[in-house]
């Protein structure tokens, strides 16, 4: 089966999922749809898995790790498998950037830029579990020995969101597969496309049957799946809220979960900070995908004496970006993903303007784009660390623009958010933005611009999550550890 037959500007619904190692018809007469941010038009209908589906997909997976070949492989036998799969996902990465930018409205300049991701974090994976220490050997104080495993976890559920489908969903398929484990993958329901195409790739690779599976569902799929007893983890990204009933859910039975929840973070461009050189970054990382994306920096941090000289130029360059019909080369924000979030957007630019803050560019819809879930770049002043939109993931193009008047006033303003997820510290002396980057409680900060980069741990401090994704940490996260003493 062949998802993409066409160019995603008409793409073919998908009419089947991936179980067992086959296309197989659904039980399920329910269906999903999704529908262009551009044009507000109906893309496709596809079959959604409902808890008949659901249950042969974690039977499959169940029996692939129970009595399949792929847990009991070495590490270099599932490398080559891996590798397999990245090099398909890579003649893939045109129709996965199409499939990104018609979903969900990113950008066709960003998303060919960032589909490259998918095949590192395979290719990554299979070079890390050839030297990972799956087994240590170790001598106790009467001189016995003891061999210290690491196994995996089991059959592990990835749920997805939508904002980046299948960079989100390779994190976790990709450090998953190379441990061991076996995969029910949800996709979230209204970007099934980029997840269809990594199963076309995991099974063209020859993959055993059950080891991947993939049952697009809404809400109530995602619960079934979670709730599901033949599931030992649940690997999940998106929303605190959800974040929250999957933890609950999974602590019933003691399944693992690692969850890669909301942010609010905070840039903060200290007193000897070079705003020009600092303007690039933060033009690409305060509003990524229209804002959509959780580490976004949405929160900046300036000296009192000097706002009026970042102001000048930041609001310049919002002011400046192109926003328009994302499969436009040259279009820099496209439209957000769905009504809801247009909707939900535009209710917190309403509560910023009744608790008294000010815009200081944007706040509307652009002109000449009246259909499409479009929304103007915005950025707001006179803001006060109590209010709503600082206070709660928007999850749009606002940022807040914050003032201090000190190190110690900056790190407080960083650090009053349920949240701990990024960040960003500028400063003409990286010693100095190191001590900085320590007093932030935040999972990942960058000095001197903003990084993200698969091959090290990403994830968030309190009500941001649990759990790393990325690095030898994005795989610890998929063993269980084992001791094996010798006697005698």
């Amino acid at each position: 089966m062949n998802v993409m037959h066409r160019p995603v500007a008409g793409p073919k619904a998908p009419e089947r999922f991936f179980i067992g190692g086959r296309w197989i018809d659904p039980i399920s007469r329910q269906t999903l749809k999704v529908v262009s941010p551009t044009t507000e038009e109906l893309l496709m209908t596809y079959p959604e898995a409902g808890p008949a589906d659901i249950d042969r997909a974690v039977s499959a997976a169940r029996d692939a790790f129970d009595n399949g070949p792929w847990p009991r492989m070495s590490p270099s036998e599932r490398a080559g498998y891996l590798r397999r799969v990245a090099g398909l996902l890579s003649e893939r990465l045109e129709d996965i950037a199409q499939a990104w930018t018609v979903q969900v409205g990113a950008p066709i300049s960003l998303t060919r830029k960032l589909v490259g991701q998918n095949p590192t974090l395979f290719n990554y994976y299979a070079d890390l579990i050839e030297t990972y220490p799956f087994v240590d050997d170790r001598t106790r104080d009467d001189g016995g020995k003891v061999k210290v495993v690491k196994e995996p976890v089991g059959v592990c559920a990835a749920i997805t969101p939508w904002n980046a489908p299948l960079v989100l969903l390779s994190y976790k398929v990709s450090a998953a597969l190379a441990a061991g484990c076996t995969m029910v993958a949800k996709p979230s329901p209204e970007t099934p496309l980029e997840a269809y195409i990594l199963a076309e790739c995991i099974e063209k690779a020859g993959l055993p049957a059950g080891v991947f599976n993939i049952v697009p569902a809404g809400r109530e799929g995602g619960d079934y799946l979670v709730r599901h007893k033949g599931i030992d983890k649940v690997a999940f990204t998106g929303s605190t809220g959800a974040g929250k009933h999957i933890a609950a859910v999974c602590a019933e039975r003691l399944a693992r979960v690692s969850l890669e929840l909301g942010g609010k973070s905070a840039a903060v461009l200290l007193d000897d900070a070079d705003f020009q050189a600092a303007l690039p970054s933060l033009m690409v990382y305060t509003m990524p995908i229209t804002g959509q994306v959780c580490f976004s920096l949405t929160r900046v941090l300036v000296p009192e004496r000097r706002e009026k000289e970042f102001l000048d130029l930041y609001l310049g360059a919002v002011s400046n970006i192109k926003v328009g019909d994302p499969m436009d080369p040259s279009t820099q924000m496209g439209p957000l993903t769905m009504a809801r979030q247009r909707q939900r957007v535009e209710g917190y630019i309403a509560a910023g303007r009744a608790e008294g803050a000010r815009i200081a560019c944007g706040g509307g819809r652009p002109k000449g784009l009246d259909r499409g879930y479009y929304v103007e770049p915005t950025v707001f002043t006179g803001v006060t660390p109590h209010m709503k939109i600082v206070q709660e993931e928007i999850f749009g193009p606002v940022v807040s623009v914050m003032t201090y008047r000190d190190e110690d006033e900056a790190v407080a303003k960083a650090n009053n958010s349920q949240y701990g997820l990024s960040g960003a510290v500028y400063t003409a002396d990286p010693q100095r933005g190191y001590e900085m980057a320590r007093k932030m409680r935040t999972g990942s900060i960058t000095i001197n611009g903003m990084i993200v980069d698969p091959k090290h741990p990403f994830g968030g401090f309190k009500q941001s999550g649990m759990g790393r994704e990325g690095g030898p940490e994005g795989l610890d996260n998929y063993v269980e550890t084992k001791t094996i003493h010798f006697a005698g």
